[in-house]
């Protein structure tokens, strides 16, 4: 398993950190993800085999929360 902590500076509200968190967590390979609208910050635990920091980043976006480590 691998961590990352992506900067989503969009995330401003609860709302925002559900979107997040529902966006990223249904992604295969991935364990776990925290969002924080405090922190603006995403933390990823992700199976580095089945999954990436490029598609994770991707997800994000599509979700309307552009992402960046």
């Amino acid at each position: 398993m691998e961590t990352i902590t992506l900067n989503a500076p969009d995330i401003s509200c609860a709302h925002c950190v559900a979107t997040v968190q529902e966006a990223v967590g249904k992604m295969t390979g991935v364990q776990s993800v925290t969002a924080s609208a405090e922190t603006k910050n995403v933390d990823v635990t992700f199976d580095a085999g089945s999954t990436d920091v490029a598609a994770i980043t991707a997800a994000l976006e599509e979700a309307g929360y552009p992402a960046k480590q």
